[in-house]
């Protein structure tokens, strides 16, 4: 840790707040995978230091050994809500289509990882006009009954499981419950659901060495999950059902269809966003709860008043995805600062939900913050904003819900063990006990 000196506590001592430590500008590399396995006090001071002495600083990209992937020219990191919601909102001047995260992959492999993330209209309108056919109010009316019996369930099950009254959250809880309602949703085999999950990790691990060893690896990974899909999306389109997959596979936009290449690519982007995002808030949400019970008193004395403003709480304060890349089409000025035609911008999410100028006390977990302005852990609006927002809301309140009704004294008992990402802001591993 940091000694007493080096940290400062953001606006006054009080429940709920964090302490930073004091990063000087000089120090800060946010492009060495060594940053990412820091205490949080130390990144938290670090992004403090860029937005108020450097919100566009320039970083040059890290160099991995043997990656197949070449050294990129750098890219400038926007730290601040407003210019990470500008850059978001103009898509004409800041494209996705070069890639949306920090490296430069193909186009091919963009498309392959990102799908409708590495596009720009019209390809991006077309693909995201036929998909969300499969997100109409309608189809997630559908699924509310499942999400509500999921989180019965594997309540049921852990006080089956475990009579101790102890287990770990995040494999038994937070990572199980968004992994099957979606893997329900598309109509995969219950059978199936553990290779999902382990394809979706290997994705979302790049980074942390626990994971993902090599390249190789994730393309693997991909390339499974992918001819996975679209053996899938074939027999839908066969053999129609009900779920999601049938109705994406059959849906038309202006007499186009998906092609099952796209949805394989679709599919990949579908499965990890729709598992991986909701169960890091979950699992945030849980210990945030844990450490703020008076939080958590306020939240569940009165659940029903409380769970909007709960819900985009814990997303802004443990923002799931932490960047997402751009690529300026043209010579422009984002503030006041000039940004070149083909520079990178990495808009920092989890920076910009911390942002001072925007956010009373922005490192207090207040479950009655007003939302407005708006949270951007789903994005920050435009195009791009998180097609499955709705439902990651509607997954996050069902499952504190059911947990308050059900195992009100569940606490987190340990540190978590967290994922070494600059991408997904995850954890790995949770105690828990609930007697």
């Amino acid at each position: 840790m940091f000694a007493e000196s080096s940290l400062i506590c953001v606006i006054r001592p009080t429940i709920g707040y964090m302490n930073i430590a004091k990063v000087p500008l000089s120090e800060i590399n946010i492009s060495d995978p060594e940053f990412w396995a820091k205490d949080r006090a130390y990144r938290e001071g670090a992004f403090h230091t860029l937005r108020q002495e450097s919100p566009f600083h320039f970083f040059e990209e890290w160099e991995f050994e043997d990656s197949p992937i070449p050294r990129g020219p750098g890219y400038i990191a926007l730290t601040r809500h407003d210019d990470i919601w500008h850059v978001s909102r103009h898509p004409e001047l800041f494209c996705s289509g070069k890639g949306s995260n920090i490296a430069d992959l193909t186009v091919e492999l963009n498309e392959f990882f990102g799908s409708i993330i590495a596009m720009d209209d019209p390809k991006h309108f077309r693909l995201r006009s036929i998909v969300s056919k499969g997100f109409a109010p309608k189809e997630i009316k559908r699924v509310e009954d499942f999400v509500t019996n999921k989180a019965t369930e594997l309540v049921d099950n852990i006080i089956a499981k475990f009579p101790n009254g102890e287990c770990d959250f995040v494999n038994e809880i937070a990572a199980p419950f968004p992994l099957e309602i979606i893997c329900e949703m598309m109509g995969i085999p219950r059978a199936d659901f553990a290779q999902i999950f382990k394809w979706t990790n290997t994705i979302l691990g790049v980074g942390d060495p626990e994971l993902v060893t090599s390249i190789d690896d994730l393309l693997m990974a991909g390339l499974e999950m992918f001819n996975y899909a679209q053996a899938l999306g074939e027999d839908r389109l066969q053999n129609p059902v009900d779920d999601i997959t049938s109705v994406m596979m059959h849906a038309e936009v202006d007499g186009e269809r998906l092609t099952t290449q796209e949805f394989g690519s679709f599919f990949i982007l579908l499965v990890v966003a729709g598992n991986e995002t909701t169960r890091n808030a979950i699992s945030h949400g849980m210990k945030l709860l844990t450490d703020h019970p008076d939080q958590r008193d306020i939240w569940w004395n009165d659940f029903d008043k409380n769970t909007k403003t709960a819900v985009e709480e814990i997303v802004r304060y443990s923002s799931p995805v932490i960047h997402f890349r751009r690529t300026a089409t043209q010579d422009t000025d984002i503030n006041g600062f000039h940004i070149k035609e083909g520079q990178k911008l990495v808009m920092w999410y989890n920076s910009g939900n911390r942002d001072e100028t925007i956010f009373t006390n922005p490192h207090l977990f207040d479950v009655l913050r007003i939302p407005q302005p708006s949270q951007i852990g789903f994005g920050a609006g435009g195009p791009h904003f998180c097609l499955g927002a709705n439902l990651a809301r509607r997954e996050i309140a069902v499952m504190f819900d059911e947990i308050r009704r059900r195992l009100p004294k569940m606490r987190i008992t340990g540190e978590p063990a967290m994922l070494q990402s600059n991408f997904i802001n995850g954890i790995k591993r949770m105690p828990c006990a609930w007697n």
